[in-house]
């Protein structure tokens, strides 16, 4: 089962990463002012991760879909990223850049499965 774990930034924020059962880091979040705004952060992840559509930006001529959405892009390194934006489009959730795009959709796969149970322990 994965876990979310908050930690303290060197800039006195806070953020999180979604870590999968093995450990592995699934995705990590934006860097927020107050702890409170994180976990409220999580909390959107935990909600619109089931119902989010996928956004391919990597094929000519996508259709955009409606938010809340997971984005699959090409990073400069021509890496397979993935972003996951609520309802309101504020990005929520970045991936790590992957070589293929099977493991990009693996790791939108794995926050659907580990976010929506996950417990969130404070390291901050």
């Amino acid at each position: 089962m994965g876990k979310f774990v908050i930690s303290a930034t060197s800039n006195g924020g806070y953020k999180f990463s979604l870590k999968a059962g093995n450990g592995e880091i699934i995705a990590d979040s934006q860097v927020y002012k107050s702890l409170a705004t994180c976990e409220n952060g999580i909390e959107s992840v935990k909600k619109n991760c089931l119902v989010a559509n996928i956004e391919d930006q990597t094929v000519d001529g996508f259709q955009t879909a409606k938010n809340p959405k997971f984005e699959i892009y090409t990073d400069k390194a021509g890496e397979f990223r993935f972003r996951l934006k609520a309802t309101n489009g504020e990005i929520i959730a970045t991936g790590e850049g992957y070589k293929a795009k099977s493991g990009c959709m693996n790791g939108i796969e794995s926050i659907k499965k580990n976010a929506p149970d996950a417990d969130v322990e404070n390291k901050a």
